[in-house]
């Protein structure tokens, strides 16, 4: 049986897929996990990619994780599976304003702490009607790995993917929520460039925040491609 490894986004842990993982059939090798510290982008990939062959699915960061394993590492990769992800920016100047961006936002989780910083990153109006609750659960501690993971896993640090995708030979399921207006293009634009073995799935009355919006119709994408 296939493997299914799920890698979480920005600030979160493995614990983020646990309601997908409950939604899943009992049958399903599922294999959430955390995102490694300490390398660069294209090093987290790799050593993500160590874990071994399967279907790999990814959110948001995790999303764009997953999408370098199978670009770099496609023996790795049986089905690609992306929620709310983005290939990366594409214009110079946009992805060094989004380092300083995320330099700045380092600094402010350095000195007012997780907490505080996590209140603030929550309550971007892509989280709106995401539980409060569910929202801060499966976080990150660390202010010094939060910080890290903006430094060195935002978008701002790695060269774009999207002259790549077509690339991809492996089925690919690219998935975004209804209310997410920007990710919901982007996912579009992801399909077509991928060709004819992409699946487009756009979430009915769901945000950004898909793990917890819609558990459910995640992990009946995963157990279908």
């Amino acid at each position: 049986m296939t493997d299914l490894y799920l890698v979480p986004g920005f600030s979160q842990t493995a614990g983020a897929w646990d309601d997908v993982r409950a939604a899943l059939p009992t049958t399903a090798r599922a294999r959430p996990l955390d995102v490694p510290a300490g390398a660069t982008f294209e090093g987290t990939a790799a050593r993500l990619a160590r874990e071994g062959r399967g279907v790999w699915s990814g959110y948001s960061m995790g999303g764009r994780l997953a999408l370098s394993i199978a670009l770099d590492r496609p023996g790795v990769v049986e089905a690609l599976v992306l929620v709310s992800a983005n290939p990366g920016i594409e214009d110079a100047r946009e992805r060094a304003a989004r380092r300083r961006s995320d330099e700045e936002l380092a600094t402010l989780v350095e000195s007012d702490g997780s907490e505080r910083f996590l209140e603030r990153w929550l309550a971007q109006p892509i989280f709106d009607g995401l539980d409060p609750t569910a929202a801060r659960r499966h976080r990150l501690s660390s202010a010094a790995e939060l910080a890290r993971q903006l430094r060195i896993l935002g978008q701002g640090t790695h060269q774009p993917m999207w002259d790549r995708l077509g690339e991809l030979t492996m089925p690919v399921a690219v998935v975004a929520g209804e209310r997410d207006e920007k990710y919901t293009a982007i996912a579009r634009r992801i399909a077509g460039a991928v060709g004819p073995n992409a699946a487009l799935h756009i979430v009915p009355d769901s945000g950004h925040a898909l793990l917890q919006e819609a558990p459910a119709t995640v992990a009946a994408i995963l157990s279908t491609i």
